[in-house]
């Protein structure tokens, strides 16, 4: 059975429409033939309240937390069929993982493990699975870099976000250097993005920080934020965009990085 792909979704500073992006990559995803499972890793459920799952995130059992926490437990039953990707979604249990995560660490347990641990079981029932990380430095989102090893990252084009990429990037050399892995960058989404003066300078900075892979643009577009409300992505949205190109294009980097040629 081959191996699932797995891609991290990451930018500890908010609102960057880190969840949006992600949710519009697996839909291109889709339509570019490939099964996709979307993990909302976030406590707060974005991406599960985005995908018309509201009802699941306040259920009591299953619940994602339990099942980072139990190895003895079947993944399978968190997954839940959207009609474009399936999707393992967040739920308000995952309010309590940063402090369960971080006492396992403390008490010697190889906690930023459990994600990957669980996507193992999992492994070879898609082609790609996309986690949508929590917009915050800790213990959650160690498990999806962790877990993935591949990173893709969001940012507006605002000067803030020049301290959020430096941190960002800091935390994933040190991730590297405490467990011994390789964190690799596959693309950066200079998102939202306007025309003016700000916006043009941010872009040049990013192409300038990420100069080993590519950059894309996605612009300031209502219809992205309506199909986010009816919970899927452009590409379901009745009201069609020029942004589908650029998540396509988005898409196809992913593939080739991937070496996915199926």
């Amino acid at each position: 059975m081959p191996q699932t792909n797995r891609l991290t979704l990451y930018n500890a500073k908010g609102g960057t429409g880190k969840t949006t992006v992600g949710i519009n990559v697996a839909g291109a995803l889709a339509q570019r033939g490939k099964s996709v499972c979307f993990v909302d890793l976030d406590p707060q459920g974005n991406a599960t309240e985005g995908l018309g799952f509201v009802e699941i995130y306040d259920l009591e059992d299953p619940n994602l937390l339990d099942h980072l926490l139990e190895a003895d437990r079947d993944p399978s039953e968190l997954v839940l069929e959207h009609e474009e990707f399936d999707v393992i979604p967040s739920n308000v249990e995952m309010l309590n993982a940063e402090y369960e995560l971080s006492i396992d660490d403390y008490e010697g347990y190889p906690a930023v493990e459990y994600l990957d641990d669980l996507l193992d079981d999992l492994d070879g029932q898609w082609d790609y699975i996309l986690i949508d990380a929590p917009p915050f430095f800790g213990e959650i989102t160690d498990n999806a870099l962790y877990a993935s090893k591949n990173v893709l990252i969001p940012a507006l084009t605002e000067s803030t976000s020049e301290r959020a990429v430096e941190l960002l990037l800091d935390q994933i050399v040190r991730l590297e250097r405490e467990e011994d892995i390789f964190v690799d960058e596959i693309a950066a989404v200079a998102n939202r993005v306007e025309t003016n003066n700000e916006a043009e300078r941010m872009k040049e900075w990013m192409e300038s920080a990420f100069p080993d892979i590519p950059v894309f643009n996605v612009r300031k577009r209502v219809a992205l934020q309506r199909a986010h409300s009816e919970g899927v992505s452009i590409f379901k949205h009745e009201e069609s965009s020029d942004m589908e190109a650029v998540f396509l294009e988005i898409a196809d980097a992913v593939i080739e990085h991937f070496g996915d040629t199926q």
